[in-house]
């Protein structure tokens, strides 16, 4: 460590406070309401699945001097001057991306995981091509071939189902049959697997076997389990898939962004052509730094103990839930999140009633569409509650099942605003022992 390329740790904190002073000074209508947010974060418990705290060293780099450049194309080829050190960032964060997700080729500019995605069908695709994915409101995402998404506008998708029989014990899983048959009848070009909503273990391997019967690329978009593949919870996508998209953040608890790995030169050499300048112009070199952070962070071995953490404490808590007599569609949870479907608990429910309930103990969850849903999305049947967050806060098996006995008393108070009070001061009581990251 030298003074002129590290900033101690206690500088770290000095340069904290000081800009805090300095925001104050300059803005303290935006001080004011950064103030409030961080208080709200800390006194509530946070089981949105996608997302999570990122570390001081992360959040640091989101807000440095990298985010005064344009930097246009890639390392070693940029349309700007002065990009010498935007160049060491961005390879860095290809290295360490590569090295991750033992894959060869990496793209670290995608703004998000839906730029991903689109890069990747504007890389691939023509109008018209077909796309088999699974339908939104059984876990699938926007970019996955929503009609109200370009995916769905410029595509052709076709939609692979999930188990619907109750009496299966595969109930609520991916009906791999179903998508072996649909791939050979509609003979898609992308398969894509990865879901915003599915808490079951990927058969990448079975899904692979499927894209070569009908010659089509296999697509996993590990958005919501990138941190827990790269941690050994979850099985990894590479070798199967020939493209992988992900976002940064959620499980891999990096900063809001998207990134896109293949071992194939030629689609890596498609790909980058695609993010730029096909789908974006100048990017974001303060994320791209802080990616680089958060994939470091990552390749630490004790990242390997949290991501077993979470898969440990999302089931501890989708147990609780079960035993209490909530309905969790699947039965349970191999990752880090669950869907509770609210049907059989009370079927004049929302999911949107259920969260602002929760919000108002300090529970923050999402409102979500289950299997077969009749409810539109603003409404919903479900609720979609996830571990990773409470997990980097240090919680364990013990305390994710008080959370789940939190949940069990709102909802079946049904808006009784003296039991929403109590178990809000129990929240609390819960976050004082277990600060955000600092």
């Amino acid at each position: 460590m030298t003074a002129q390329t590290t900033t101690s740790a206690t500088a770290l904190d000095t340069l904290s406070e000081s800009l805090l002073r300095l925001l104050d000074e300059h803005d303290p209508e935006v001080a004011s309401l950064l103030a409030d947010e961080a208080q709200r974060q800390a006194d509530t418990i946070e089981l949105i699945a996608s997302e999570n705290h990122v570390s001081p060293a992360v959040m640091h780099a989101m807000g440095s001097w990298m985010t005064n450049k344009y930097a246009e194309g890639y390392p070693g080829k940029r349309y700007y001057s002065g990009c010498v050190n935007y160049d060491r960032a961005e390879q860095l964060a290809i290295d360490r991306a590569t090295k991750l997700f033992g894959c060869k080729f990496a793209n670290v500019q995608p703004h998000s995981g839906a730029n991903a995605n689109l890069a990747v069908y504007f890389a691939l695709l023509e109008p018209g091509d077909t796309l088999m994915s699974v339908v939104l409101s059984d876990g699938g995402h926007l970019t996955h071939g929503s009609p109200v998404s370009i995916s769905g506008k410029w595509l052709k998708p076709v939609h692979y189902p999930l188990v619907y029989d109750e009496s299966r014990a595969d109930y609520g899983y991916i009906d791999y049959d179903a998508v072996e048959k649909l791939a050979l009848q509609h003979k898609p070009k992308i398969i894509l697997c990865g879901y915003s909503a599915y808490s079951r273990v990927i058969d990448f391997e079975r899904f692979r076997a499927v894209a070569d019967k009908v010659g089509a690329l296999l697509v996993s978009d590990i958005a919501h389990i990138a941190g827990l593949c790269v941690g050994g919870a979850h099985p990894d996508p590479f070798p199967h898939s020939h493209i992988v998209t992900t976002t940064t953040h959620k499980t891999l608890r990096g900063p809001r962004g998207g990134l896109i790995l293949t071992n194939d030169e030629e689609l890596a050499k498609a790909i980058n052509k695609a993010v730029f300048p096909g789908t974006q112009g100048g990017p974001l070199m303060h994320i791209i730094t802080a990616k680089a952070v958060a994939f470091g962070e990552a390749l630490k071995p004790e990242f390997k103990t949290y991501a077993k953490q979470i898969v440990a404490n999302a089931k501890a808590l989708a147990e609780t839930l079960m035993s209490c007599g909530h309905h969790l569609l699947s039965n349970g949870t191999d990752n880090h999140l669950m869907l509770m479907d609210l049907r059989k608990f009370d079927p004049e429910l929302t999911g949107k009633q259920a969260a602002l309930w929760l919000e108002s103990a300090g529970i923050i969850v999402n409102k979500n569409t289950v299997a077969q849903e009749e409810r539109s999305p603003f409404q919903t049947s479900g609720i979609r509650i996830g571990s990773p967050a409470a997990t980097t806060r240090g919680l364990k098996e013990d305390d994710m099942r008080r959370v789940g006995t939190f949940i069990d008393r709102v909802l079946k108070a049904k808006g009784d605003e003296a039991v929403i009070n109590e178990v809000r001061e129990e929240v609390r009581e819960l976050c004082a022992q277990f600060p955000l990251p600092h």
